[in-house]
């Protein structure tokens, strides 16, 4: 096993990084405290194809591998982590249309999707049913040619923007199982009844609008059932989860590393006694932990993204990745705002956004506590085979 990045995947992540010093970076801090949507960036974004990253080179994507995919979402949020929300929902959504939709939905969607021209994101949340996706209410009744969609969805990224927009239902709310009864419909953008009913306001993560939506009565066509086959969306939705476990682990990883940067940058040059706060050790051991754990938070991400793009069986390890990628920025956030002291809690200065981002990162794509009830079922069955 090999750690270090290819000289293909470096050079990838120098244009990242350019990027992101000289289009985000400059910006975020302005944009996120006036709640401008960052249009600009979204441009720049699918100048560089990023909206393809997820989608095969043969619909005009990007086909990058897994820990490439990882250093996008890395680099970006570590610029701005809201930005890389709004390609974090697009990405999932496309690899669940080229990994299980049809041969027309494939050509349908993923050529625009794949250069933005069309953005997407995926409606699993409900207001009663988060972490338990079997407990969702929305249902899609068949009615000929068509399915008729009613039910409510909670916190969608790109709800504005998507289309389509993959929505997760019952269409057979007393098959058991329960996952038997779950599909998702792909929902074009414009259809009758589909409503955003309002943008919910949020501590941080503020670069994406995240939506509360309603679906009354929406006439979705036949065809838009993603996979062409009734009762495999809730296999469909929790498959393509396992990339945004590696998508938010990266997400993590580049919020604790800019925390870091933070923390170290205002080290050296705070002065306090006469000397540097750097040169003394109760700020050194700080610093040394956080570095630690930020690297040891990178490499299990690229481990667990590796593995998963390898087509190994990976929710074990995706879901250890995010696990401790969020927990450790969380933690990275908080000392560097203690080291900065007074002015880590001024919104002049970085470190408050990335305080605000970090508790995200440890909500979405499974609670840290689910993850833990996932990991610890994973190593019962594996040792048990």
């Amino acid at each position: 096993m090999d750690f270090e990045l290819s000289e293909e995947q470096s050079q990838f992540r120098d244009v990242l990084r350019a990027f992101v010093e000289k289009d985000i970076r400059p910006v975020a801090r302005q944009l996120e405290h006036d709640g401008i949507y960052p249009d600009q960036i979204v441009e720049q974004m699918k100048t560089l194809g990023l909206f393809g990253i997820t989608v095969p080179l043969e619909f005009g994507g990007l086909g990058i591998d897994m820990v490439s995919l990882a250093l996008v979402f890395e680099e970006i949020s570590r610029g701005w982590m809201g930005v890389a929300g709004i390609l974090g929902s697009h990405s999932l959504s496309c690899r669940m249309l080229a990994v299980h939709g049809t041969p027309e939905q494939k050509e349908r969607y993923l050529p625009e999707l794949a250069t933005g021209k069309r953005r997407t994101g995926v409606a699993l949340t409900e207001p009663d049913a988060g972490s338990d996706l079997q407990g969702i209410s929305t249902y899609a009744r068949r009615e000929g040619n068509v399915y008729v969609i009613n039910g409510r969805k909670m916190w969608i990224t790109n709800a504005r923007h998507a289309d389509p927009l993959p929505v997760l239902v019952k269409t057979d709310p007393n098959a058991e199982p329960r996952h038997r009864g779950m599909s998702i419909l792909l929902v074009d953008q414009g259809t009758p009844g589909f409503e955003v009913l309002r943008d919910l306001e949020k501590l941080g993560y503020k670069g994406p609008e995240s939506c509360e939506v309603v679906l009354d009565n929406v006439r979705v066509p036949v065809e838009n059932l993603l996979g062409g086959e009734e009762g495999h969306g809730l296999q469909q939705a929790l498959s393509s989860l396992e990339v945004g476990r590696i998508n938010v682990a990266a997400r993590s990883v580049g919020v604790a590393q800019a925390a870091l940067d933070a923390a170290l940058n205002y080290a050296v040059q705070r002065r306090a006694f006469g000397r540097p706060i750097a040169d003394f050790q109760a700020v050194q051991l700080k610093i040394a932990d956080l570095a630690t754990e930020v690297q040891a938070a990178r490499l299990l991400t690229w481990w667990a993204a590796d593995r998963y793009g390898r087509g190994a069986r990976a929710d074990l390890e995706t879901g250890m990745a995010k696990l401790f990628a969020s927990e450790v920025a969380l933690r990275a956030a908080l000392e560097a705002m203690r080291i900065h002291g007074g002015y880590g809690y001024s919104t002049e200065f970085e470190v408050e956004r990335l305080y605000r981002d970090a508790p995200l990162m440890a909500i979405g794509e499974g609670t840290s506590d689910i993850l833990r009830t996932v990991i610890s079922r994973g190593l019962v069955k594996r040792r048990s085979m």
